[in-house]
């Protein structure tokens, strides 16, 4: 067997479990569902050790990159991992910066504010990427691939992160990238990095659900390579986020995962890592993985939490009953209901991996939650406390494990990581956060 035919792609609904090849750019199955990467053999705990080695500087990008350090657990290129010319031709990466500075830190004041010890709380800040956020680990993994199909053009919608880190790594590739975004509904901070790298902006009337559909069909008619979440090999490279931070626990095991909830990109790579890990022995305990909503943009929490129709939406080996979702996005479009929150890297009403996000969920016996906007600013300013920068889409994870310790879900004794997915790119967030006397961690300018 050569190392090509070690990896393959496997229908996610385990009725079907239809198989296709690596070098495809459709990422739905026949079936309609979406796809995995799934990989023939088990890879040596000894690499634990080599993963770690790797971080001193070696004189190789992938090396140094974050994502690409763990290699191993992510060749679907079917490489030789230890030989550096076969690397430099085929992996993406933007110097070795994807992931490169991308750990777990304690944050004593955060710890006060979500009231737990401050040894019982790390947060790890995803702002350090290139691009200012966690989809630059997925990017280069996704980027990789379409190196790999010989695309030409990348095309994706976006809030605004997925747009910068597409755009970054098309031209740092030579290839054409076409950004659908929801008019009106994206940080200038992060569209102004899309035009800098020289993208193709095509605005659409409507929201991020609108913007997603038009670019699914523009890569269907144009041969485009859609980097969207659902492409099953940006999720590969989103797996080595919590890799980065099991690596750093020195493969010990948290009792929490805590993200915010969107696309659930996150949600679906961080429950396949934990499927894959345990599976192959690597972890001995499978971490509960927490999902914050904002309350404005909660498809999930409704879903999940059984809000509609008093039916908790469940995976079912698989099976799980998507006429359910189908009736609550029906109902959504009858009662114009339309996902609204400041925090647009969340503003999603229908998460493109949903499946494989309540997948995620029931392995890991997850739970999922709504807060507010003031609850997320909050979040946020206390981060910024601390000295580092965040988004308003991070600040859901301090404020989502502070109202999990007030119902008693999370305990105090529990050990928790939490996932802060880029830096600030609002600018008037914070200030109008800081101007407005009565929040919080308020520090209003004096005149």
């Amino acid at each position: 067997m050569t190392l090509q035919d070690k990896s393959y792609l496997k229908c996610i609904n385990n009725k079907c479990g239809k198989e296709y090849p690596i070098p495809i750019i459709e990422f739905e199955c026949v079936c309609g569902n979406l796809l995995d990467v799934k990989y023939k053999d088990t890879p040596s705990q000894n690499l634990k050790d080599v993963f770690y080695q790797r971080r001193n500087p070696q004189g190789s990008i992938f090396n140094e990159s974050g994502v690409w350090r763990f290699r191993e657990l992510l060749n679907f290129c079917g490489i030789d991992t230890e030989d550096l010319n076969q690397c430099s031709h085929h992996l993406v990466s933007l110097d070795g910066a994807e992931g490169r500075q991308s750990k777990p830190y304690h944050m004593s004041k955060v710890a006060k504010f979500v009231g737990i010890e401050n040894e019982k709380l790390m947060l790890q800040p995803e702002g350090y990427n290139p691009s200012g956020s966690f989809k630059d680990n997925g990017m280069s993994a996704a980027v990789t691939h379409a190196k790999l199909v010989n695309a030409k053009k990348i095309i994706c919608a976006s809030t605004g992160n997925t747009s910068a880190s597409a755009g970054m790594y098309a031209a740092n590739e030579n290839m054409e990238c076409d950004v659908y975004i929801p008019e009106g509904e994206i940080a200038p901070g992060k569209l102004s990095q899309a035009y800098q790298f020289g993208t193709q902006i095509i605005h659409v009337h409507g929201n991020f659900d609108d913007a997603f559909t038009k670019s699914l069909t523009a890569a269907k008619e144009s041969g485009g390579y859609t980097v969207n979440s659902i492409n099953p090999f940006r999720i590969e490279g989103q797996k080595t986020i919590p890799y980065r931070a099991l690596e750093f626990l020195e493969w010990e095991t948290p009792d929490w995962i805590v993200y915010p909830g969107g696309a659930l990109g996150n949600t679906s790579s961080c429950g396949k890592c934990l499927m894959e890990l345990y599976e192959w022995g690597w972890i001995k305990k499978i971490p509960r993985i927490a999902v914050i909503n904002a309350e404005g943009a909660n498809t999930l929490d409704i879903l999940y939490n059984g809000k509609f129709e008093d039916t908790e939406l469940r995976w079912n080996d698989g099976n799980l009953d998507t006429e359910l979702i189908k009736r609550y996005y029906t109902k959504m479009s009858k009662d114009g209901i339309r996902p609204k929150t400041k925090a647009t890297a969340i503003q999603i009403g229908k998460p493109s991996n949903l499946l494989k996000g309540i997948r995620a969920l029931e392995y890991t016996d997850g739970i999922v939650i709504s807060i507010t906007d003031k609850e997320m600013l909050d979040g946020m300013s206390v981060v910024g406390l601390n000295g580092f920068d965040c988004e308003m889409a991070s600040g859901a994870v301090p404020a989502g494990i502070k109202k999990l310790l007030n119902e008693n879900i999370i305990k105090k004794d529990d050990e928790i990581v939490g996932i802060l997915t880029g830096r600030q790119k609002e600018p008037l967030l914070p200030i109008n956060y800081h101007n407005e006397p009565s929040n919080q961690f308020a520090k209003p300018p004096k005149r």
